[in-house]
């Protein structure tokens, strides 16, 4: 059997999620992925291409330039290039150096800002970043004819719900209640997308109408998938990957971890008076290796050539050519109470903990509803809350200082 091969470009791939993405994507048995990222490492670290190749087992592992701005395994399955992804000279050069090796097959994008609160704080480089980094990067794919994306999105563009008990759709309205200013760049970007999507149908209908079809490939339909993602937490279960926080953790569990192993002296739980068991919010959180794997199927969602077995008949995937929506979440909740008793579970002691106010803008409870993504992409999470915390656990004990390795 032959695998089919797919170069894909993956925009701020050293990150949390993004490291965990280039695993599963390396790891795929139905294609054989070979990844080119592009990351300014300002907000991660290089070291975790070193782990990837590790775990991965790539021949010779991963070997960095003497400056840190490059570098690649002997095969070329995992490339590595610093770049800055709103510098479109730079990430043209990146295009550029691999056009005449086929291109990329399809992007991957992660690259942004993506801290809630800080960006309350400077509200104007989120928009520079985050929105400057998607349109740089979607005008060099479609000069260089790469017109499959998967983008990196957040439940964020949810903002409250109207019915904050009930799982949040695909189809439920976004954009109105965003309560921060990262939301709102997913949100925007979203938008972004949707509107890019659809001009392709107006341009090839005014070519039609000129009857000019000498350029008629210039305008194929993209094919556009958007993720967005609940609570992700864990690590990989190696112990070798994980989420690696700059200063203060923003996300609960990282946090907890630090917690538990004596960085910091407690956790602080902000509010205990919502209408839940226990009187803390509850969230959808999901292992980061089902979130990894989500951006395998949905690359293989759009891939044209992607087929599955089916009662002895086989089947065409059906997002080739459009623009999908989905959430990634489990569809179950924990409380804040539950994550942090449960990672003392998994660290054999109890995590010390205060109580504090509620925070402006939390909300009583917020899960998915993934129904969608395991009914057309085929996708579902199979990891359960202590997977979350002991691979956790696992990742904080053998990296008590992240990837800084004093």
């Amino acid at each position: 059997m032959v695998i089919e091969q797919r170069r894909i470009l993956v925009a701020g791939g050293c990150g949390y999620i993004g490291s965990h993405t280039l695993v599963s994507l390396l790891s795929d048995t139905k294609f054989q992925y070979s990844v080119v990222v592009v990351d300014d490492l300002s907000n991660s670290s290089a070291e975790s291409l070193n782990r990837v190749a590790d775990i991965v087992s790539l021949e010779g592992g991963f070997v960095s330039s003497n400056n840190g701005n490059s570098g690649q395994d002997i095969q070329g399955r995992l490339i590595f290039r610093k770049v800055d992804c709103t510098n479109q000279s730079a990430l043209r050069q990146v295009f550029e150096e691999f056009a005449p090796h086929g291109g990329f097959d399809a992007v991957v994008h992660f690259a942004g800002l993506k801290a809630v609160g800080e960006s309350k704080l400077v509200p104007l480089k989120y928009y520079e970043v985050n929105i400057g980094a998607t349109i740089v990067l979607l005008s060099l794919m479609e000069e260089f004819g790469c017109r499959s994306i998967v983008f990196s999105s957040s439940a964020t563009v949810y903002g409250v719900a109207k019915d904050e008990k009930a799982k949040l759709k695909e189809t439920d309205e976004v954009g109105t209640t965003i309560t921060n200013c990262y939301g709102r760049t997913k949100y925007m970007i979203e938008q972004i997308l949707t509107d890019f999507h659809g001009s392709h149908a107006f341009l090839r209908e005014q070519q039609q109408q000129h009857q000019n079809d000498e350029h008629s490939d210039k305008f194929q339909d993209w094919s556009i998938v958007i993720l967005r993602y609940f609570n992700p937490a864990g690590a990989h279960p190696s112990g070798k990957m994980g989420e690696d926080p700059s200063g203060v953790p923003n996300n609960l569990m990282p946090f907890v971890a630090q917690v538990a192993v004596g960085r910091r002296p407690h956790v602080t739980v902000f509010g205990n008076d919502y209408d839940t068991p226990d009187g803390t919010g509850i969230r959808d959180y999901l292992h980061v290796m089902d979130l990894a794997d989500g951006h395998v199927s949905a690359l293989r969602y759009i891939d044209t050539n992607n087929t599955t077995e089916d009662g002895g008949e086989k089947k065409t995937k059906s997002g080739s050519g459009k623009l999908s929506i989905f959430n990634l979440g489990t569809g179950t909740g924990y409380s804040v109470l539950d994550m942090v008793n449960a990672f003392g579970k998994a660290v054999g002691k109890p995590i010390p903990y205060v109580l504090g106010p509620r925070r402006p803008g939390d909300v009583t409870i917020y899960m998915a509803d993934p129904t969608r993504a395991k009914e057309e992409m085929e996708w579902e999470a199979k990891l359960n809350l202590d997977d979350m915390c002991n691979d956790l656990w696992s990742w904080q004990t053998n990296n008590p200082n992240g990837y800084n390795k004093e």
